[in-house]
């Protein structure tokens, strides 16, 4: 599917917004679709390639949402995506506390099952976290090195990895869950995607303003769901606990190209600590 008649896309008004991001706004797009049109500053070759990834793991089977068409809007672009109706596997969490269990096997289930795919097409997951730790800002430049050193000894792999899979990217919809967010999608080592996974569950940030207490106990329900979404996917596929920790430091570099500047300071803290 090509880009979408002009005729058509002015004729269809975009609807409420419904999501609203670093990088794109999201919208209601007719009644079973939603629109992602990404912000003007972004890159114009970036809605290409997102929709070109869309297809390719739809294809290959998974629980992803379908890559309608590209269109422009407004003078933006966009891509318009099956809508998929639910809350994500966080907000539900946030309601439903006690399927805290549950909710972790089925997210280690959803996982394992994404690693037995596999999508020759997709770019190499090397290539990525080479380039983000080239780039990465307030890395130092011995500390850079260390990290490019210690991922040029670490093992490839040939498995469809997300690349940025959290509990707000899995959409529990009537049919199932449903993983969103695919466009760092690549293929490469099962053990780097997972210990991505852990890097975020023990990096995030909380509300500055969140009270002691309730920091405490999120803190504590998050490493309860991680202990159990690590047990129920080494259920299901390898992931040895040497090779995770492995991965740590290096994806830590990685992630600092992503300037969130609430995790900067514990990422260079692991990356320092681990290479030195």
């Amino acid at each position: 599917m090509g880009q979408a008649n002009h005729n058509d896309v002015q004729a269809r008004q975009k609807g409420p917004l419904v999501g609203n991001g670093r990088t794109a706004e999201v919208f209601a797009w007719g009644e079973d679709q939603i629109l992602k049109l990404y912000r003007p500053e972004m890159p114009r070759d970036w809605v290409g390639y997102e929709a070109k990834i869309g297809r390719l793991v739809s294809e290959a089977g998974l629980a992803a949402p379908a890559v309608v068409d590209v269109v422009e809007v407004e003078g933006r672009l966009g891509i318009v995506y099956e809508r998929i109706v639910g809350p994500s596997m966080l907000d539900a969490l946030a309601r439903r506390p006690w399927m805290l269990f549950r909710s972790a096997r089925r997210f280690a289930e959803v996982h394992a099952a994404m690693h037995a795919c596999r999508r020759a097409e997709l770019p190499p997951q090397r290539d990525g976290f080479t380039r983000a730790i080239q780039h990465a800002p307030g890395l130092p430049a011995a500390a850079r090195d260390r990290a490019l050193a210690a991922l040029a000894r670490l093992p490839d792999g040939d498995a469809l990895c997300h690349g940025d899979y959290h509990p707000d990217n899995l959409i529990m919809s009537p049919r199932g869950p449903i993983v969103i967010d695919w466009t760092n999608a690549c293929r490469g080592n099962p053990s780097a995607d997972v210990a991505r996974t852990v890097l975020m569950f023990r990096m995030a940030g909380l509300p500055p303003h969140m009270p002691a207490g309730q920091r405490l106990l999120v803190q504590f329900l998050r490493a309860r769901f991680l202990a159990a979404y690590l047990r129920a996917y080494r259920g299901r596929r390898p992931c040895p606990d040497a090779e995770l920790e492995a991965w740590l430091p290096v994806l830590a570099a990685a992630r600092l190209n992503e300037r969130i500047a609430p995790e900067e300071a514990s990422l260079l803290r692991l990356v320092e600590f681990r290479l030195m």
